[in-house]
């Protein structure tokens, strides 16, 4: 009998409508996640108003969630490598979507800050889920592109939170953003039914004949017949002698999993910095809630081309290459926004600031997948996560804290060139090429 890994087939099988299906599916997920955690970018100014904030209470206001979004990213590797992808992902989208929409009813900065904290687990744990399955799901020569351009339904959320706030803010408040933010709860009924699992985890489960029916799925949409399957027919590689967090550390991962984590905190330090306080500081300069915010919506949308047009960079010219040269143009854009003055000239910039961080933190993205095998692939994933999440929770306050000490627009913006220069050295010390290497054998990232 012939053997054969899920990694082969997906490759002979190659990009059809389930595939496409799957990360439309998947994506959605993360629109609503983006829209839930970016709408505070967007009401920062109207709750410091009632609230009566400083500037460091009012940057704190978009860090709140990330302490939840740290341990949402931890409980989210663990679940799902021991639950299921399908279910994890299902589970909290309704957890973030449900403690988002009591928002609507805070009356306080401190009962703000205490549901944003709970909801934040929920949105933390839903990117690496939502990475793993791309990476599992799709053929190798095009994983590169799936795996970064799922994250560009993350950046569709931030532009969507931007056009409902635009929208709603000036004719009913603040609040009614976050109810609108509960909505997404029923979506996560609709993954329990339509989103496939992995097959790749199944398999590791001993669940053979499952994953043997999603194959048969795949082999219909594709050629409209399926084949046979017996069996004992897939072989999944030998099982890793540890698992769980102590594996991230072993002697095989632990260059890969240092320079992943440094690369994607000091990538969150500069996105969350930059657009959690980029609506506030345009309407502070003066141009007006109406044109600070279209400035940042139209920032986060271009953004997400960025993040798209990332993973066909990293296919083409590898995942180390895109890392280096997409951080040192994130630098570049990023002091340029701190010296032009014009409020056009402030516009084309910032535009090509959004663009230039989303091709760098897309670019980090596959890194993270292909480095781990599948026992623990969801949890490498989500402590790279977890940890560049503490960067999004500090930065916003570091920026509120500079702002305070007089350092200006241009000088806030300056500061985050350094991060996205360190990001270029540390992928050229510690990255090691994944690029064409299936995830049931990548094993390139080794002391």
């Amino acid at each position: 009998m012939t053997k054969t890994t899920i990694s082969s087939i997906i490759d002979r099988i190659g990009v059809t409508k389930y595939t496409w299906t799957i990360w439309i599916l998947v994506g959605l997920a993360l629109v609503f996640d983006g829209y839930d955690y970016m709408i505070v970018a967007y009401t920062m100014p109207q709750m410091a108003k009632e609230w009566g904030l400083t500037k460091v209470q009012t940057g704190s206001l978009a860090s709140w969630s990330m302490l939840g979004v740290v341990v949402g990213g931890v409980i989210a590797g663990m679940c799902s490598d021991r639950f299921g992808r399908k279910k994890t992902l299902a589970f909290f989208v309704a957890f973030y979507s449900l403690l988002t929409f009591p928002i609507y009813f805070a009356q306080s900065f401190t009962a703000f800050a205490l549901l944003r904290i709970v909801s934040g687990i929920g949105i933390g744990a839903c990117i690496p889920i939502a990475i793993t399955l791309a990476s599992e799901n799709f053929p190798t020569k095009n994983r590169g592109f799936f795996t970064a351009a799922t994250l560009c339904f993350y950046g569709w959320g931030w532009v969507a939170a931007g056009i409902v706030a635009l929208n709603v803010v000036p004719s009913y408040g603040w609040r009614v953003c976050f109810l609108i933010g509960g909505l997404p709860a029923f979506y996560a009924i609709f993954i329990l039914f339509k989103l496939p699992e992995s097959i790749h985890w199944l398999l590791g489960k001993g669940r053979e004949k499952e994953a043997i029916e999603i194959i048969k799925n795949m082999e219909l949409a594709a050629a409209g017949k399926a084949g046979e399957w017996l069996p004992g027919s897939l072989v999944i590689p030998p099982p890793h002698k540890k698992v769980g967090v102590s594996a991230l550390f072993s002697s095989e991962y632990r260059k890969a999993t240092i320079g992943i984590w440094i690369i994607y905190f000091m990538s969150m330090l500069i996105i969350y910095g930059v657009t959690s306080w980029l609506p506030t500081l345009l309407v502070e300069r003066g141009y007006g809630l109406v044109l600070g915010y279209s400035f940042a919506i139209l920032q986060n949308l271009i953004g997400s081309v960025g993040g798209f047009l990332t993973g066909f960079v990293a296919d083409i010219i590898g995942r180390r290459k895109n890392v280096i040269y997409s951080f040192l143009f994130t630098a570049a854009a990023i002091l340029l926004l701190g010296f032009v003055t014009g409020k056009w000239q402030v516009l084309v910039v910032a535009v090509l600031v959004g663009f230039c961080m989303q091709w760098a933190n897309g670019g980090a993205l596959p890194l993270m997948a292909e480095a781990y095998p599948t026992e623990f692939r969801n949890t490498g994933v989500a402590w790279a996560q977890s940890f560049g999440r503490i960067a999004g929770f500090l930065s916003p306050i570091f920026v509120g804290y500079i702002q305070q000490l007089g350092v200006g627009f241009s000088g806030t913006f300056q500061i985050f060139a350094i991060p996205a220069v360190t990001c270029s050295l540390v992928a050229v010390v510690l990255i090691t090429e994944t690029k064409g290497k299936r995830v049931d054998s990548v094993t390139s990232f080794k002391a």
